[in-house]
C-alpha cells in the first residue's frame, strides 16, 4: 500500500499525492480470505505506526467496507465519498441519448463557433488553468510548472489527452486534461476562458469519450462531492460510484496544519 509523506511546520503528514485520486490497499487477485485478512491487518498496523500527525488515504472504488475494518480497528475513521463513472465507456452514438436535456442543449452552438484542438500545448493549458482558478478562488492550488510538467510527461508517454476549443481568432476558450491506461481514464484538470460558451466542457467531454472508446474500459470524472459538480457529472448519464476514505489525527490541530 503506497503512501507519501509531506511536511509542514516540521510535522509529518500522509495524504494523497497531487492529482492522485486514490491509492491502496492493492491485493493480489484470487487471494484467499485468510491471507487477505492477515494482509489488511498488517497494512493497517503498519500505517498506524507511521510517525505522522495526520493521515488520510482514499481507497479506490471496489475496496469494500469490510476491507476498511482493519483500519478502523487501528483507530482510523472511515467516510464514504462518491465519484461519477462511465463503466464501460459507451459508444459515441449513445452519448447524446444517455445525457439529460441540459447537456444536449446548446452543444450545436459550441460546435459551430469553436474548433476542436487535440494538440493543446501543455504550457498554454497551464496558463489557462492558473488564470481560471485565480478568477474563481484567488489562487491555483497547483503550481503552473507542475501542471505543465505533468501534462507534457503524460502526453509524451501516450497516456493522456489534452484537448481544447478555439474560437475564430485561435484563442483557447476551454481545455480538459485526462490520463489513462488500459483500464481507466481519469479527468484530472479542466479550465475555461471567461468568455467561453456554455456547454463548451460538454463538447470536450464527449470528444474525449469518443476518442477513448476502445483504448480503455472506464472513464472517471474524479470527484463529485460538491452538489453542483456532482449534478454536472451525473447529467452525462454516468454511474454514481462510492469509495472509502480513512482518516486519523494524532493531535487536535492536525487538520489545521494543512491550511497554513
Amino acid at each position: 500500500m503506497p503512501f507519501l509523506y509531506g511536511r509542514k511546520l516540521g510535522l509529518k503528514y500522509i495524504l494523497q499525492p497531487q492529482l492522485t485520486p486514490w491509492g491502496g490497499p492493492w491485493l493480489r487477485p484470487g487471494m484467499n480470505s485468510i491471507d487477505q485478512e492477515a494482509t489488511l491487518e498488517a497494512l493497517a498496523q503498519g500505517l498506524s505506526e507511521q510517525k505522522a500527525v495526520l493521515c488520510m488515504q482514499r481507497f479506490a472504488p471496489g475496496v469494500s467496507t469490510n476491507e476498511c475494518q482493519p483500519f478502523q480497528k487501528q483507530g482510523f475513521h472511515m467516510t464514504t465519498r462518491y465519484t461519477y463513472r462511465f463503466n464501460p465507456i459507451p459508444a459515441s452514438s449513445k452519448l447524446h441519448d444517455l445525457a439529460d436535456r441540459g447537456r444536449r442543449r446548446g452543444v450545436t452552438e459550441v460546435e459551430k463557433n469553436y474548433i476542436i484542438d487535440r494538440k493543446v500545448c501543455a504550457e498554454e493549458f497551464a496558463t489557462l488553468h492558473t488564470e481560471y482558478w485565480e478568477r474563481r478562488s484567488g489562487h491555483d492550488l497547483l503550481n503552473h510548472d507542475f501542471i505543465q510538467h505533468v501534462c507534457s510527461t503524460a502526453i509524451n508517454r501516450n497516456q493522456a489527452l489534452l484537448y481544447g476549443l478555439r474560437d475564430s481568432n485561435g484563442t483557447l476558450m476551454a481545455a480538459r486534461f485526462a490520463v489513462y491506461d488500459s483500464h481507466c481514464a481519469y479527468a484530472l484538470l479542466s479550465a475555461l476562458h471567461p468568455n467561453a460558451l456554455r456547454n463548451s466542457m460538454t463538447l470536450l467531454v464527449w470528444t474525449m469519450l469518443t476518442d477513448l472508446y476502445g483504448r480503455t474500459e472506464t472513464f472517471d470524472f474524479e470527484g463529485g462531492m460538491d452538489p453542483g459538480v456532482g449534478h454536472f457529472y451525473s447529467s452525462f448519464g454516468t454511474q454514481k460510484t462510492e469509495f472509502h476514505c480513512i482518516y486519523r489525527s494524532k493531535v487536535p490541530f492536525g487538520k489545521k496544519i494543512l491550511h497554513l
